[in-house]
C-alpha cells in the first residue's frame, strides 16, 4: 500500500489540477490526512502520510541541488551568488583601481565555479537523511514552522556537507586556478606601497558559502510544497491527502 501511494503522489506532484480547496496547501493536506489517521488510529496509515512527505522532501532537495549543480548554478542566481569575501573587499577594490577588474572577475567567478562542481555530492546525504526519517521527525515538519522541513536538514546534514564539499571545493579551485589567482592577486595587491598583508582560508569560506547558498534553495522549494496546491488525480490519494470534493 505504501509503495502504491508514493508512486501516485510521486506523479500528482508533477500536475496542478483544480480541488473544492484550491487556497489550501500541500502541506495544510497532509496535516489534515494525519489528523484522519491519527484518529482511526492507524500505524501504517501514519507511515503512508509519512512517506508521502519524504517523497515531497526527495523531489524538493533533488532539485535544488541540480539547480546549484548546473553551470551559473551559484554564479548567475544572484540571492546566493558568491562574492568577494569581506575580509579581502579592500584587496579588490584597490586591485579594480589599479587595473585588474579582469582578475577580480575571474576570481569571484572561480569560487561559484568551485561550489558549483562540489554541489553533486549533497545528493546522496539528502537521500540518506530522507531515509532515515522517523515518524516524529515528519510530523515535527508537518506542523511546524515554514521553514521546518530546511532547518530539519541543516541539522541532520551541514556537518556531512562541509566534509563533502571542503574536499572537492579544494580540488576544484586548484583546478580552475582560484587559489592560484587569488596569490597572484594578493602579491599584487602587497605591492602597493603602504598596503598590509591580508590572509583567510579560502577553501573554508567557499565552502560554507556554498552551504548557505544550498540551504536557501532548499528553503525555496519548501516554500514552494507548503503552497502550491497539488494534483490529486486518484480517489487514493484524495482519501490519503484530502481535498476531496
Amino acid at each position: 500500500m505504501k509503495k502504491i501511494v508514493s508512486a501516485c503522489f510521486a506523479a500528482g506532484l508533477l500536475l496542478f489540477i483544480s480541488s473544492s480547496a484550491p487556497e489550501a496547501s500541500f502541506l495544510d493536506n497532509l496535516i489534515k490526512g494525519a489528523g484522519v489517521v491519527q484518529q482511526k488510529g492507524g500505524q501504517q496509515d501514519e507511515g503512508t502520510i509519512a512517506s508521502g512527505l519524504k517523497e515531497a522532501l526527495s523531489i524538493g532537495t533533488q532539485k535544488a541541488v541540480s539547480n546549484v549543480s548546473l553551470t551559473d548554478g551559484y554564479f548567475k542566481n544572484q540571492a546566493i551568488k558568491i562574492l568577494m569575501p569581506d575580509k579581502i573587499q579592500k584587496v579588490a577594490d584597490v586591485m579594480r583601481k589599479v587595473g585588474y577588474q579582469k582578475q577580480v572577475d575571474e576570481f569571484i567567478l572561480s569560487m561559484n565555479r568551485a561550489a558549483e562542481n562540489a554541489a553533486p555530492a549533497a545528493k546522496s546525504i539528502f537521500v540518506d537523511a530522507i531515509k532515515q526519517m522517523s515518524i516524529d521527525d515528519a510530523r515535527k515538519i508537518l506542523n511546524g514552522g515554514e521553514n521546518a522541513a530546511t532547518n530539519f536538514f541543516r541539522e541532520k546534514t551541514h556537518d556531512k556537507l562541509y566534509n563533502a564539499f571542503k574536499p572537492k571545493i579544494s580540488e576544484s579551485m586548484n583546478k580552475i586556478g582560484t587559489t592560484k589567482s587569488y596569490k597572484a592577486m594578493m602579491s599584487k595587491y602587497e605591492s602597493v606601497p603602504f598596503m598590509s598583508k591580508e590572509s583567510m582560508d579560502l577553501d573554508n569560506y567557499v565552502t560554507n558559502k556554498s552551504l548557505d547558498g544550498l540551504f536557501y534553495m532548499i528553503a525555496q522549494e519548501e516554500k514552494k510544497i507548503r503552497t502550491d496546491p497539488v494534483a490529486r488525480t486518484t480517489d487514493l490519494l484524495k482519501k490519503v491527502f484530502g481535498g476531496t470534493k
